[in-house]
């Protein structure tokens, strides 16, 4: 098991993070990282969100592994769940349960359903993202539950931890232990620890900055020719990119 990792971010930080969409947090974080932004971080294969009106969910990731058609895993360790919900009561919260179905892309159950989703959010937990399946939707969401899945299923099968505290890899991204999740119908953002300090005031500045130049630019076409418009365009975009330059030291993009 991991280390106990040390949250970054104060409480109120996160909250005022999951104001915000996964999209305007990634226009932040793209000013801040040195990571591939077409490939890290984010999934790269698609995540259905089962309670979009929930919106966003900001936390920490634990971390499971399940195999749920193989019957020998709760045989080989009749014990798995309690040791497995100690790791995950021990570790700083709000918390996202990144789970990785070793089934996939086949879907034999679920990991979850209203007694795990009520389990987990009596441990600190906000929600998971599986690259498996959900099922009970319904009262999963009246848990306070977050979900991002593959698909529902009916059963939960051979529901058992297998591993736990390692890194995962779902949705075609590598999650570790520890790491801070923007999560939302749009998908997710893992976000590595040196990339926390500085992201909610730079999702905060790329906002105001479109909102200042590209969207009020565009707002603001009413009976304007077509030259005109082109020049408006483009006017803002410099202006726009600009600000972000200064800013972060490169241009921003939208």
């Amino acid at each position: 098991m991991t280390q106990k990792p040390a949250p970054p971010l104060t409480h109120a930080e996160l909250l005022q993070l999951k104001r915000w969409n996964t999209p305007t947090i990634y226009n932040g974080w793209e000013q801040l990282t040195r990571r591939d932004r077409t490939r890290d971080g984010i999934n790269l294969e698609e995540a259905r969100d089962f309670m979009p009106q929930m919106g966003p969910m900001v936390g920490y990731a634990v971390t499971l592994v399940v195999e749920l058609s193989n019957p020998a895993h709760p045989k080989a360790n009749p014990n798995a769940w309690a040791d497995y919900y100690r790791y995950v009561a021990s570790q700083p919260g709000p918390k996202i349960v990144v789970v990785q179905d070793l089934d996939k892309p086949r879907v034999v159950g679920s990991t979850w359903g209203e007694v795990t989703s009520n389990t987990h959010r009596a441990l600190g937990c906000v929600g998971t993202i599986t690259d498996g399946a959900v099922r009970d939707v319904d009262e999963m969401t009246n848990a306070g539950f977050k979900a991002l899945a593959r698909r529902l299923a009916v059963g939960h099968a051979y529901a058992c931890p297998v591993r736990w505290g390692v890194p995962v890899e779902v949705f075609g991204q590598r999650i570790e232990p520890g790491q801070l999740i923007h999560a939302d119908k749009h998908g997710f953002l893992a976000i590595e620890p040196g990339e926390a300090p500085g992201l909610l005031e730079a999702a905060r500045f790329m906002d105001a900055n479109e909102c200042n130049t590209m969207i009020s630019a565009a707002r603001s076409m009413s009976g304007v020719g077509t030259p005109e418009m082109v020049e408006r365009i483009a006017r803002a975009a410099a202006e726009f990119q600009k600000a972000a330059r200064e800013r972060f030291g490169r241009p921003g993009e939208w």
